[in-house]
């Protein structure tokens, strides 16, 4: 039963990060290098910790792309 649990986490796992990695693709970031996309992410999460407005400002810019389809 264990490593039913293990196995159930680990897909789960795998399909998040698919899910993430769709988004890089979706923001047209796929061939940029992974150094740049790492510093973007640990730039944005800085941003958001420090700043609501920023938050809500890449909240907007996001929900605008899921629903445009862009």
């Amino acid at each position: 039963m264990q490593k039913m649990s293990v196995s159930e986490a680990r897909k789960k796992d795998t399909r998040e990060k698919i899910s993430l990695g769709g988004l890089i693709v979706k923001a047209g970031l796929r061939y940029e290098k992974r150094a740049l996309l790492l510093g973007l992410l640990i730039d944005g999460s800085q941003r958001i910790k420090a700043d609501d407005l920023e938050r809500s400002r890449l909240i907007a810019i996001g929900t605008k792309a899921f629903v445009g389809g862009n």
